[in-house]
């Protein structure tokens, strides 16, 4: 029999789901005892070389609440040629292209191989890809040249038949006309004016009466390519999209002494998302939004215009002195939740040395599955780079991205969906697989994309003990259903269906608990800890972390009382605390030396990840460089930082070269540049090799720091590692044991001494 270790990551890479518990106790109560909730981290679009799509659509169970799909749990009578759904127990027919099945000769979608099973839905028009440009052009000359280039670049990476529009904006903002020749043609905006999705579809002609007379139709998708001037296909305005583009010019408008530009960003954005919503309704599309700035007028202001105001900051929010928050929140909201429904997701590309209003605008993209890239300028390989990634390839030359995803989550009776965190939507349908307290089951993903551009959703579930108890040896079963639009156009539903076994968690505790899955419940409650920082203050979403990890440990941790040095914790449970220790101390959860901005950045990668990067973000990996032998993962600990070491540091949003001290004066001294020290140039080499592969493949790309012993970057190494030699604890000072770090923050020991203090104690 393999291990629950082997048999977690089977499950991960045949399915993309990873639970916190890989057995189920059978009631409520116990589930509850159990202090993690039973949940799973779910990618909904699991890049799968060896799944390739079948040709036909899913068979749906009849019960009108049901509507599961046939899969490989559910119970088949070959002869009479009849299926039992197994979440409803419904009996239904096999419809009649199934009339050849037998034992031997069974469709794909009942064979255990295939949990995970993906149809291509014939019936239906195909809907074109859409990107709609939106762009600030009040940026510094040099800035705006970059972006061009990379807008122009970008174009020669759509598929020729996908749809492209440009919308610009400073003071004014204009939607421009794609489809006149040899004359730039645009609709100008006033930048301080709210107005209405119908204000702004009759402003642009989209609900003119059609040749068949019937009176402000909106237009239907299959019209709308040749009726709607502003969005064309690219191998029809290819020239003329990138001539218009290098004329841009920047925004005309004069900018007085101690003033901001006046940027129109929320009429840009109610202005993209009213002409898609008059064009192409309930259709995968992409709005990407390049800004260089704060929204300083009009609806979703930010700040002022006045220099002398500061944008907000973490103190004042915290005072309510952020006078232009929570009306700037409210209205991308509102833009926001309108997208979803739609299907349309929005992109943040936010390049600038100050703030842009992140803070307000992220729920555009938490909220729709887009992309948020932060960067200092349009001009640095950070922004360059990432932004080529979005357009990559998979393995059949198709782009990693879907469109209009709606996600769908059913239960086995014993089990009800609680909510989902991640880049998703509530579509708030209610159903048999709803919990009470959360009416949440079917999800919009919009842009939940593949590998690097990963939408994982991490789901939270409610175990019901009904007045029958759950048979031993029972199973519970939970189907994931995705509805999206793949690149190349096609409609495509992915199925993926798993079952976990139900245990009595009276006499069966100790397989529940070597059933826990650490990584992925650490993942999970940092996610529910990052949900929580959004609305409360941070000491308290860190009491709250606290005293779920002591009720773990005093749950599942083998202990005499009040005798802390008594304390264990077994092998499925071990790491855990660590990881807690390190997600205190992020930034997640930390907002100390981060800007509001900062916050809502880091905070949105962590939610969307796949599991793997965010335990890289929890917990960054080190990797030490010396003569001794070939390179190695050390513990993120002080101890680790020696002269005679490199250190590689990969916290996914930073990829840190630190030389000890002792290299850092060989490297000054130019050791590396003469032929008898080749093995010390190899050395300075390799770290930057390694560097090089992971900058190559991540999304978005990290930033790159080169620093040593004593250098003002060296910061960003010494707030990660463990302090467990600081300038409170003298002793270590002059031994060869690391570096000591001038804080006041507790070191991984002292932690787990409290932790064990208070786990064991007869008081709590």
């Amino acid at each position: 029999m393999s291990t629950y270790q082997e048999f977690i990551q089977q499950n991960e890479d045949r399915d993309g789901v990873r639970f916190s518990w890989n057995l189920w106790p059978s009631s409520r109560l116990e589930a509850t005892r159990l202090v993690v909730p039973v949940s799973c981290l779910f990618t909904p679009l699991k890049e799968r070389p060896d799944l390739p799509p079948v040709q036909y659509e899913p068979v749906l169970c009849s019960r009108a609440n049901c509507k599961a799909v046939l899969n490989p749990l559910c119970q088949v009578d070959f002869r009479a040629k009849i299926w039992a759904c197994n979440f409803c127990f419904q009996r239904n027919p096999f419809p009649p292209s199934y009339a050849g099945i037998s034992e031997a000769n069974q469709p794909a979608e009942l064979m255990p191989q295939f949990s995970t099973i993906e149809y291509i839905v014939q019936r239906g028009t195909p809907a074109p890809l859409i990107f709609l440009y939106v762009v600030d052009t009040c940026l510094e000359e040099e800035d705006l040249q970059a972006l061009k280039e990379s807008l122009q670049m970008s174009l020669s990476l759509l598929p020729p038949n996908a749809l492209v529009g440009l919308i610009t904006f400073g003071r004014m903002v204009q939607v421009h006309e794609l489809s006149c020749e040899g004359i730039a043609k645009s609709y100008v905006f006033r930048g301080t004016k709210d107005l209405s999705a119908k204000q702004i579809q009759e402003m642009l002609g989209l609900s003119k009466p059609m040749a068949s007379g019937q009176q402000g139709r909106p237009v239907a998708p299959q019209d709308a390519s040749a009726f709607c001037r502003f969005l064309q296909p690219v191998h029809r305005v290819d020239m003329n999209l990138t001539d218009l583009l290098g004329e841009l010019q920047r925004d005309p408008w004069p900018v007085p002494q101690g003033k901001r530009p006046l940027r129109s960003t929320g009429v840009a954005l109610s202005v993209a998302v009213g002409l898609l919503e008059g064009t192409f309704p309930n259709t995968g599309a992409r709005v990407m939004l390049f800004i260089g700035g704060p929204p300083t007028q009009g609806p979703g202001m930010v700040v002022g215009d006045e220099l002398k105001t500061p944008i907000r900051s973490w103190h004042d929010i915290q005072k309510d002195n952020a006078r232009h928050l929570k009306k700037a929140t409210k209205y991308y909201e509102a833009l926001a939740n309108r997208s979803a429904v739609n299907g349309h997701s929005i992109d943040i590309y936010a390049c600038a040395l100050d703030q842009t209003g992140l803070l307000e605008m992220k729920c555009l993209s938490n909220l729709t599955g887009g992309h948020i890239v932060m960067g200092d300028s349009f001009n640095t390989s950070l922004f360059k780079q990432t932004f080529q990634r979005v357009f990559s390839k998979d393995y059949n030359g198709d782009f990693r991205m879907a469109f209009g995803g709606v996600l769908e989550v059913k239960t086995s009776r014993e089990l009800k969906v609680c909510g989902a965190i991640g880049p998703c939507v509530s579509l708030n349908a209610k159903g048999s697989s709803v919990s009470e307290n959360v009416s949440e089951r079917t999800f919009n993903i919009n842009a939940g994309g593949k590998k690097h551009i990963f939408a994982e959703c991490g789901c939270v579930f409610d175990v019901y003990s009904h007045n029958a108890p759950v048979p031993q040896g029972g199973r519970g079963a939970v189907q994931f259903v995705t509805q999206y639009q793949h690149s190349n156009t096609q409609r495509r539903i992915r199925v993926t269906t798993i079952a976990r076994n139900w245990a009595d968690a009276q006499s069966q505790i100790q397989h529940i608990e070597s059933s826990f899955d650490q990584e992925a419940a650490a993942v999970l409650m940092a996610r529910l800890g990052v949900f929580r920082a959004e609305s409360e203050e941070g000491p308290d979403v860190l009491r709250w972390l606290d005293r779920q990890l002591i009720r773990l440990c005093q749950k599942f941790g083998q202990f005499n009382k009040d005798d802390p040095t008594s304390f264990k914790l077994s092998e499925s449970l071990s790491l855990y605390p660590q990881f807690m220790f390190h997600m205190r101390r992020s930034p997640f959860l930390q907002v100390f030396n981060n800007s509001p901005d900062e916050s809502s950045y880091y905070r949105h990668h962590f939610v969307r990840q796949d599991l793997t990067q965010s335990l890289i973000m929890i917990q960054p990996i080190l990797y030490s460089y010396s003569f001794y032998g070939p390179p190695e993962p050390v513990l993120l600990d002080s101890s680790s930082i020696l002269p005679d070491r490199i250190l590689l540091m990969d916290t996914f949003f930073q990829l840190v070269i630190f030389h000890g001290e002792t290299i850092a004066q060989w490297r000054k001294a130019g050791y590396q540049e003469m032929a008898e020290y080749e093995n010390f140039k190899q050395l300075l080499q390799a770290p930057l090799d390694d560097a090089q592969e992971i900058l190559q493949t991540r999304f978005p790309m990290p930033r790159y720091v080169d620093t040593e012993h004593g250098g003002s970057q060296a910061r960003f190494l010494l707030s990660k590692v463990n302090p467990s030699q600081t300038h409170n604890n003298l002793y270590a000072w002059g031994q060869e044991t690391g570096a000591p770090i001038l804080t006041d923050d507790v070191s991984l020991q002292v932690f787990m001494d409290h932790l064990k203090k208070l786990a064991v104690s007869s008081s709590a």
